[in-house]
């Protein structure tokens, strides 16, 4: 065990070293390729060396998605709890386009790591300080991640030229309309619809606070006018 660790000191082993090799190696051969004996193989050491700074699987899978995590704070400065979000959503997807393999990971571990948390905190406080609730905070933060994360599911790669259909025999004839609409659109502009009409919605409930009904809803009529209805 101490030759391991010796190895492991003399080739400058850290924690981080070891969640970047991960990262490589589910990038290029996917997650179930994933073994401490590979990542060592791929660092020069023993395997039991990465116990060390990584002591198990789970936490070995919680410290690749904090480092995909990592690249998408929010910059510092924003003008606006709109921009902030705005940028940390194009971050998460920029993050998720360049790691496809760990998409599902991502969406299937929370990851509370204390790095994962302290991001979670600054982003919580600032929307609080936009004058969001704090429920109401967590949930915008929760809402916009499962959006970037499922349009990263349903957008893995680039797609054929081809709209979907064609190469099953379906004719512009018989589907005008939708082969019209596949042709004026794309993921980015998809993307950015659904994120802005997400903004617009979080701004209309920020003032409002959760109601504890069960089937409480904000309204939003014209002129921006906001109501809460719920049941008595």
């Amino acid at each position: 065990m101490t030759a391991n660790r010796g190895r492991g000191q003399r080739a400058g082993l850290t924690r981080q070293a070891i969640l970047q090799a991960a990262v490589r190696l589910a990038d290029q051969e996917g997650l179930t390729a994933l073994s401490m004996r590979r990542i060592a193989a791929e660092l020069g050491v023993e395997a039991m060396t990465l116990y060390h700074h990584v002591p198990n699987k789970n936490a070995l899978l919680d410290g690749m998605v904090e480092q995909l995590i990592s690249e998408t704070a929010p910059p510092p400065g924003a003008s606006s709890w709109q921009e902030s979000l705005r940028a940390y959503a194009h971050a998460f997807l920029a993050a998720l386009s360049a790691h496809p393999n760990l998409v599902a990971l991502v969406a299937s571990r929370p990851a509370m790591t204390p790095h994962n948390l302290r991001t979670m905190e600054a982003m919580l406080e600032s929307l609080r300080s936009a004058g969001f609730e704090l429920t109401r905070a967590y949930d915008v933060l929760h809402s916009l991640a499962a959006f970037v994360l499922g349009h990263a599911a349903a957008h893995p790669g680039p797609r054929p030229d081809c709209p979907p259909g064609r190469s099953r025999g379906l004719t512009i004839d018989a589907y005008p309309l939708f082969f019209a609409a596949v042709a004026k659109s794309d993921a980015r502009s998809r993307f950015d619809f659904a994120l802005e009409s997400l903004l617009h919605g979080f701004e209309a409930a920020r003032t409002v606070p959760p109601s504890s009904g069960p089937q409480a809803a904000v309204e939003v009529g014209s002129g921006g006018r906001q109501t809460v209805t719920g049941p008595g």
